[in-house]
């Protein structure tokens, strides 16, 4: 569906300041909203906010449906009386700019686990009704995630795959003795999902009533290594002897690799989900609209159609596309759910049933600077090749920082785009693309807020096909100025991007919520 004309900041929550070395849902989230309003943003964007595995990756999942409890801020569970002084009083010094994840989940979930500990003992009647009434609420995806990570936990970390047959295969007796034997981690799970979205919703209400709206992001395809794939085998292509995927996600080679991108991932068996009324998908959707506003598809061409590389295979060269039913997909999804506010990621190799298939629903697409400079005036990224229904972005969590990429553009493309801008200006290229980028007919303009800040290579976010090193950046709480906000909102009234002032129902003043004391709904 089309969005008004409006503006935001793509930023991980990760990415926060925080003393415990990783971003949380702590003061710093609050201080970020109260910069988008005041820099007059209605979007806040995040990365996936799922449990991370092996490479950090939040498109590499434990759960597709479950919260990365790491995300949990210790100081909410402090004020709550889960946590002590003494508990907070040997942190660990951990670098400001980056996020040690190992570090980090060393000193973190021991402090997790204990507050799960004095919940357990120490809540009150309202208080275990309210985690009762949530586990409920969730049993989907809830029950069987906590099992499935307090049994990942018990057999050393392996891939599900790799566990003993009856457990593996999800043995009906087996289950039922691991229950009873996990009981008290599977409890310690389901505690932390129940903490971290009750964190989540406070900020994410925060935000609603301060006019920010969240978008959030869906993965087309989950990790082999999921409760997805191990709880519904059905859906996936997979190797019935070994577990492992038959047929795995990538893309074909293309202008950045000669080989393609081998992710790895299972492809999805569509007809079965098919058969099945796509009940997966929809929980999975209900469950993402629990955390976020707006959803951007990851890899939408996906529902037209996807690359499949058969098992065994190093690259993705040796696959073949296959047709998958988006149509009926989206059918479905518009008649159980109603008309959803979705963002499609449409980049790469994009052809005209792709379009198509975005285009019947009305999700717009997205248009990235980065990209608008290498070729001719019909290249579709540049601003007057625009239609207004898209988002334009600068780069996203994929790309080099603008100041990095623009550092390391060809002498063409660089020519290119300082013609195309007419001249550079003082404040820097990161905010000539801005500026570029806010001035567009694209109804939405989303930002990383390493471009606001005009950060070089050091602070981009991820290298895909990179394993290691990526997901960690972080910025200082000083950066947030208000000269900052100002330059930001100046832009934003000039191009016609500022919120529309409410109405008289809405100018009734909002409760002081104070961080850490307000009441959960």
């Amino acid at each position: 569906m089309p969005f008004p004309r409006s503006s935001g900041i793509l930023l991980h929550p990760t990415s926060f300041p925080s003393r415990y070395g990783i971003g949380d849902l702590g003061d710093s989230a609050y201080r970020f909203v109260e910069f988008l309003q005041r820099s007059g943003q209605q979007f806040w964007q995040v990365l996936p906010l799922g449990p991370t595995g092996h490479g950090n990756s939040p498109y590499m999942c434990f759960s597709s449906m479950a919260g990365n409890p790491l995300l949990i801020s210790p100081d909410r569970l402090y004020h709550e009386g889960w946590l002590t002084d003494e508990d907070l009083a040997s942190l660990p010094d951990f670098p400001a700019e980056r996020v040690e994840y190992d570090r980090v989940i060393e000193t973190k979930m021991p402090l997790l686990l204990k507050a799960a500990q004095r919940f357990k003992e120490h809540a009150t009647v309202e208080q275990r009704m309210e985690f009762d009434a949530f586990c409920a609420s969730r049993a989907f995806w809830l029950n069987d995630y906590a099992l499935f990570i307090a049994l990942k936990q018990a057999q050393g970390g392996m891939s599900w795959h790799q566990w003993d047959e009856a457990i593996a295969s999800r043995d009906s007796e087996a289950l039922a003795e691991w229950r009873l034997k996990l009981s008290e981690e599977i409890f310690q799970h389901k505690y932390l999902q129940f903490e971290f979205f009750r964190q989540w919703s406070t900020l994410r209400n925060y935000a609603n009533d301060l006019g920010i709206r969240i978008i959030g992001d869906i993965p087309i395809y989950v990790a082999h290594d999921s409760v997805d794939v191990w709880a519904f085998p059905e859906f996936f292509h997979l190797d019935p002897e070994t577990g492992e995927p038959s047929l795995m996600a990538g893309v074909p080679p293309d202008y950045f690799s000669e080989t393609g991108q081998l992710w790895g991932n299972p492809i999805y068996h569509w007809e079965a989900l098919e058969k099945a009324g796509f009940g997966w998908w929809l929980q999975r959707f209900r469950a993402t609209l629990d955390y976020v506003d707006i959803v951007r598809i990851d890899h939408f061409r996906g529902f037209c159609a996807y690359w499949a590389v058969p098992q065994g295979e190093e690259t993705a060269m040796n696959g073949e596309w296959i047709d998958a039913p988006g149509t009926a997909f989206f059918e479905t999804l518009e008649t159980e759910l109603g008309h959803l506010p979705i963002l499609a990621e449409d980049l790469g190799v994009i052809t005209p049933d792709v379009e198509d298939l975005r285009d019947r629903f009305e999700f717009p697409g997205m248009k990235i600077l980065q990209f608008a400079f290498g070729g001719g005036a019909d290249n579709p990224f540049l601003p007057f090749n625009f239609e207004r229904n898209c988002v334009v972005y600068t780069g996203t969590h994929d790309n080099d920082t603008t100041q990095g990429w623009f550092s390391e553009l060809p002498e063409y493309e660089r020519d290119r785009l300082i013609r195309y801008l007419g001249c550079t200006s003082e404040a820097g290229i990161h905010w000539d693309l801005i500026r570029l980028g806010m001035a567009s007919v694209a109804n939405q303009a989303i930002f990383p807020l390493q471009d606001l800040l005009g950060l070089g290579t050091e602070s981009r976010m991820n290298y895909p096909g990179k394993p290691d090193g990526n997901w960690g950046w972080r910025y200082g709480a000083e950066v947030l100025t208000e000269e900052l906000g100002d330059r930001l909102l100046a832009l934003v009234e000039l191009y016609g991007r500022a919120p529309k002032p409410p109405s008289k129902q809405e100018r009734e003043p909002l409760p002081d919520i104070e961080p850490g004391h307000h009441d959960h709904h």
